[in-house]
């Protein structure tokens, strides 16, 4: 690496090179735009002029106030900053901009730490951050939880009700048992990732995530079965449990692992969509494989006591089925694990940003 480049935050800017680091990830910029924040980082703390952009950036070639506009407005986008509370770059009012960061000098460092950096990057997350990267997934799935919730509560109010039994009870109780489950498996899953990423890495999500789905799954699975036996004396049949949160967890481990390799917006909204998808084949595969995922669960427990209210047949009837068939449980387990893995993901990922540990 050639001397004086440039050390902020997790940003590592390489002008010798012509390069931009975020933990050792490569940040996309043009040229133009990484000669812009070459110049800026050069000469932190101090106000650089419109007129020294177009002389020193675009070099005398015409543009408008919008192009250099523009260029901020990336600039911004890629460092993660925001313009109304800004980190890096702080807009002085019909002057110019000014690289608010603190910034370190960094000269003759050897090529093979921006690799380790690359590696083990969040490995320097405390314990914590960990805590409240975990919080954060637990709120986004229980969020989660609150849309299906609301689809399996209006799809039970459309049942035909028993006297005395109103559609605003069937819809509350649906719900709360949705974002109930969806908050015990997210904790159980996102306690796994944060702590894997916290004491080995982000390479090891993919394991912390199936690992906590795995234990809560069988957890909740074993109280509940107990539950029903002590209470009613008899239990549903195979409701969700330890592998099916073994399954989905190692799904959202994947979409965890890519969002915190994400140095930019685009990627980030990426990774968020690879943390949906990656759900969404994990709740397919525990369908497929003969598990049960929420909506499968509560359809057992309508069977195992035939005098209850629960009924799911409205989605069955959605794809050409007379009741709760195979088609809707592989249905809603997709999509179930799609919310999931996409809720647990973009709110862990949110909190990194603010935490700054990735």
């Amino acid at each position: 690496m050639a001397p004086n480049s440039f050390q902020f935050d997790r940003f590592l800017l390489d002008p010798g090179n012509r390069r931009l680091l975020q933990e050792g990830v490569p940040v996309e910029l043009n040229a133009r735009y990484l000669d812009a924040l070459i110049l800026l980082v050069g000469e932190a703390g101090k106000l650089i002029s419109k007129d020294r952009f177009l002389d020193q950036v675009w070099r005398g070639v015409p543009v408008t106030d919008e192009a250099l506009t523009q260029c901020i407005r990336t600039l911004r986008r890629q460092l993660g900053d925001d313009a109304i509370r800004p980190r890096f770059i702080e807009t002085v009012p019909k002057h110019g901009y000014r690289f608010i960061a603190e910034v370190a000098t960094v000269e003759d460092a050897p090529e093979a730490a921006v690799h380790e950096q690359a590696e083990d990057g969040d490995r320097a997350m405390t314990i914590r951050d960990g805590l409240l990267l975990a919080g954060a997934g637990s709120i986004g799935a229980g969020l989660a939880g609150v849309i299906g919730g609301f689809a399996y509560g209006f799809a039970g109010a459309a049942q035909p009700l028993a006297p005395g039994t109103g559609a605003a009870s069937v819809l509350l109780v649906l719900l709360w048992l949705t974002i109930a489950a969806a908050l015990m498996g997210g904790a159980g899953v996102s306690c796994g990732i944060a702590g894997a990423q916290v004491f080995g890495g982000p390479r090891w999500s993919i394991v912390g995530g199936a690992l906590g789905g795995m234990i809560v799954g069988g957890l909740v699975k074993l109280l509940g079965i107990d539950g029903f036996n002590l209470l009613l004396g008899r239990a549903p049949g195979d409701i969700a449990g330890g592998v099916e949160g073994l399954l989905l967890g190692g799904a959202v481990g994947v979409g965890a692992w890519a969002e915190s390799r994400s140095g930019t917006a685009s990627a980030f909204r990426r990774s968020i969509a690879i943390a949906a998808v990656a759900g969404g084949a994990g709740g397919l595969l525990v369908a497929l494989c003969g598990g049960h995922l929420m909506a499968g669960s509560l359809d057992l427990l309508a069977q195992a006591f035939p005098g209850s209210r629960l009924r799911l047949d409205a989605l069955g009837r959605l794809f050409g089925e007379s009741g709760f068939g195979t088609i809707a449980r592989v249905v809603t387990a997709t999509g179930e694990g799609a919310l999931f893995g996409a809720g647990i993901v973009g709110a862990m990922a949110l909190a990194r940003r603010n935490l700054g540990c990735a």
